[in-house]
């Protein structure tokens, strides 16, 4: 199988791995645990054999064992301890550490390997919430400090989107409404396109039993108010990641109220960053942080 071909600096190893910088040049130094070639400047660099070696060291020692004596390991060794204590302690750790082998080499059967093995003592929701959650933020600050490119973030979004969406139909055909009084309408303003923290609260609503109409990302308000003809009792959810924009999302809110909430006993739910930017209203409109806190209060 061809291999995408990464040179990581040591800061790249720093940034993916959480060991510092200094640590891993006195590993190398001491221990010989890399072997890095150098550019015709002279500077360090590492493959991506390398990376994964420093993931499952960076591991083990999470879990007490001394670098003395995971330096004399073979890398075959190396990944059978690795997986030992995998089974023994918890997948937590190496699961994000094996995520971020999978989107930096492109691997979406790695991926879906880890996925596999992770439900089988896992919920998709504790998998989502203990491991994708958790990775995704990491990954965000790679992006960040040019450890990664969008594009990777951009991969593994988009399969673990996939897993959402997979599971969200199976509980769906398995799970029958138990209350139909509450309808749930989910959706995102115009120009917003993060859904990943909405379609993951549709999930848990139809986990519980409620009925949900998902309209996903760049809603119109026309068809908001459309909807809203529909059904006398309507509980909308929204998130607001970058939109509005923070000087239009206080009107946004108002206008909501007065033509879609007003003389209804609906009532809307927004969480994100621009939420900050909005009036408070504790009789239509609701602030909340994480999917959880909503789901909680109904």
């Amino acid at each position: 199988m061809n291999k995408v071909k990464f040179q990581f600096s040591i800061k790249d190893l720093e940034n993916l791995s959480g060991i510092k910088a200094h640590t891993i040049r006195i590993w190398e130094k001491r221990y010989q645990i890399f072997t890095p070639e150098r550019t015709e400047t002279n500077i360090r660099f590492y493959t991506l054999e390398e990376l994964q070696k420093l993931l499952n060291v960076s591991f083990l020692n999470n879990y007490g064992y001394k670098i003395s004596r995971v330096a004399e390991l073979s890398d075959l060794e190396l990944n059978k301890l690795v997986k030992q204590v995998y089974s023994e302690k918890t997948n937590t750790v190496f699961a994000i550490n094996v995520l971020k082998i999978a989107m930096i080499n492109f691997d979406t059967l790695l991926f879906n390997e880890t996925h596999l093995e992770l439900a089988k003592t896992k919920s998709f929701e504790s998998i989502f919430l203990d491991i994708y959650i958790p990775f995704l933020n990491e990954i965000g600050m790679l992006w960040q400090t040019s450890s990664i490119k969008p594009i990777h973030e951009h991969f593994i979004s988009y399969l673990i989107l996939q897993k959402l969406i997979e599971n969200t139909c199976t509980i769906q055909l398995k799970t029958p409404v138990v209350d139909e009084d509450k309808v749930f309408v989910l959706f995102l303003p115009e120009n917003e396109v993060h859904e990943m923290s909405l379609m993951f609260t549709n999930y848990q609503l139809i986990r519980k039993g409620y009925r949900t109409i998902y309209l996903g990302s760049s809603v119109p308000f026309a068809d908001l108010l459309e909807i809203s003809k529909f059904y006398d009792n309507i509980n909308f959810i929204s998130h607001f990641t970058v939109m509005p924009y923070k000087d239009e999302v206080d009107s946004y809110v108002k206008k909501f109220e007065k033509e879609i909430l007003n003389q209804k006993s609906s009532k809307l739910y927004v969480s994100g960053n621009q939420t900050q930017y909005v009036t408070p209203n504790n009789s239509t409109i609701f602030r909340f942080n994480l999917p959880e806190d909503l789901i909680n209060t109904f």
